[in-house]
């Protein structure tokens, strides 16, 4: 008894260790998320990240990934009814397009939809015309959304029963910013809510 007793006082030890040691790197991460320019990209090195894909754009033009070869494209997967977080961000890439200027021209900034079943060419052409005029908006079919959201390993997923004031629903998904290098190959990886400044100089840094 004594011996079993030991046993389980040394892995209640043990596991308050573990989550101690849990707490102070959550700490951590969350500290350095919100510091320093570094801080904004995510280490991407040997990530196989991106692919090809044929979409719909915000014209009504069939695209894939190879029309956009010899630029740069500017990622981002959200959705027009979005409340919060997919027009910050989208601000934030117009915003960083305007402060790049002529380094910018090179960089095509692109919205992949989430949400195909609402984000028609139609609503996308009004949607990403408000963030910047160099936007594209893409679309397709839910497996062609599904499809390319795996190659960029992104996260989506209607709640069911999720339901806006509107009677509409919301989309979970994740948000981070893509940079896609000329050739299709992932550049860098920004954290949602980097500020536009950081993105700015982070991707001027990286294409020149």
């Amino acid at each position: 008894m004594a011996a079993r007793q030991i046993i389980l006082f040394c892995a209640g030890i043990v596991a308050c260790v573990a989550v101690a040691w849990g707490l102070v790197t959550l700490v951590k991460v969350k500290r350095d998320a919100g510091q320093g320019t570094g801080s904004a990209v995510i280490a991407t090195k040997g990530a196989d990240i991106g692919g090809a894909f044929t979409l719909t754009d915000h014209t009504g033009k069939r695209v894939s990934d190879t029309d956009f070869r010899g630029r740069y494209m500017l990622v981002y997967f959200g959705y027009t009814s979005c409340p919060d977080d997919c027009p910050a961000d989208l601000q934030t890439i117009g915003r960083a397009m305007d402060t790049l200027g002529a380094r910018g021209r090179k960089i095509t900034p692109v919205l992949i939809t989430v949400d195909p079943e609402r984000d028609r060419p139609a609503e996308l052409k009004e949607y990403v015309a408000a963030f910047h005029p160099r936007m594209v908006g893409l679309t397709g079919s839910a497996a062609e959304i599904a499809q390319v959201a795996k190659a960029y390993k992104v996260y989506y997923r209607k709640p069911p029963g999720a339901k806006t004031a509107s009677g509409g629903y919301l989309t979970d998904h994740t948000s981070f910013i893509y940079l896609m290098g000329p050739g299709g190959k992932l550049r860098a990886l920004f954290r949602p809510k980097t500020k536009p400044e950081i993105l700015a100089r982070e991707i001027a840094r990286l294409i020149d």
